[in-house]
């Protein structure tokens, strides 16, 4: 497959604090991406970077050949460990939040015929993620796992290419964990879907990703830490295209 992500020589610098060095590589369209490493590698300013909400301080990022402006776009969406949910919304009406504000930024609210249309694209992809008996329920009356459930719907409603999950299942029992990661594989089947997934959990990692990369520091300078920043320690390609399946004891082997 061709890279749908590049990054060359990307650095992060705050002051001279440095965050990021010499961060190259491509991600392809389609693929599952594990991030781990350390507390404090960059993982997250690494997801920042995709998402657009910052930019390197040196280096480039390419979007399908195309520099990545550093704004958040369509394309991308984003799920976070805390549930990205407005509380005073019904699960529909949180769904239909990111189909309606575009078009309407003003009053973030669609009316006649593209309501109906929105109303209808965003009960499919609640449907899509075992929420379409739920719509009328309030973030409030719903488990962690719905709660999750529903992020990932307003992420996916907005048809991105790539998925961002920042820590997504951590706060999950091992339970619901299971019943999320068989349902991330296949929303990143059935949607064709590029996903870079930062996690704290190697067995996560390795069970859902097609590709696992480590971020930590090449070089440390214990009377300067801040002046050494992280990069790409390890990249595993791993034979991994078709996921994690759930067993009956709620393990997780790999197809």
């Amino acid at each position: 497959m061709s890279a749908l992500l590049s990054l060359r020589d990307v650095w992060i610098e705050y002051g001279d604090r440095i965050v990021i060095e010499r961060l190259s590589l491509d991600i392809e369209a389609q693929s599952f991406v594990s991030v781990v490493g350390p507390s404090g590698a960059g993982k997250s300013s690494f997801l920042r970077l995709i998402l657009g909400q910052e930019a390197p301080t040196r280096g480039d990022i390419l979007l399908d050949g195309e520099p990545l402006t550093p704004e958040c776009g369509p394309d991308r969406g984003v799920v976070f460990q805390r549930y990205s949910v407005f509380p005073h919304l019904s699960v529909l009406r949180n769904t239909m939040l990111g189909l309606e504000c575009p078009q309407a930024p003003l009053m973030g609210r669609l009316f006649g015929a593209a309501r109906r249309a929105a109303r209808d694209e965003a009960a499919a992809m609640l449907e899509a993620v075992g929420l379409g008996h739920s719509l009328d329920l309030y973030p409030a009356q719903m488990s962690g796992g719905m709660q999750q459930r529903l992020a990932i719907a307003q992420a996916l409603v907005m048809r991105p290419r790539i998925l961002l999950l920042d820590e997504p299942f951590g706060a999950l029992d091992p339970g619901i964990r299971a019943d999320m990661h068989a349902l991330i594989t296949r929303l990143w089947r059935d949607y064709s879907l590029t996903i870079v997934m930062v996690t704290h959990d190697i067995r996560e990692a390795f069970s859902l990703g097609t590709r696992v990369l480590t971020l930590d520091k090449r070089r440390h300078d214990p009377h300067a830490p801040h002046r050494f920043g992280a990069t790409v320690v390890y990249d595993l390609p791993l034979n991994n295209r078709s996921g994690p399946a759930a067993s009956e004891d709620g393990s997780i082997t790999i197809d």
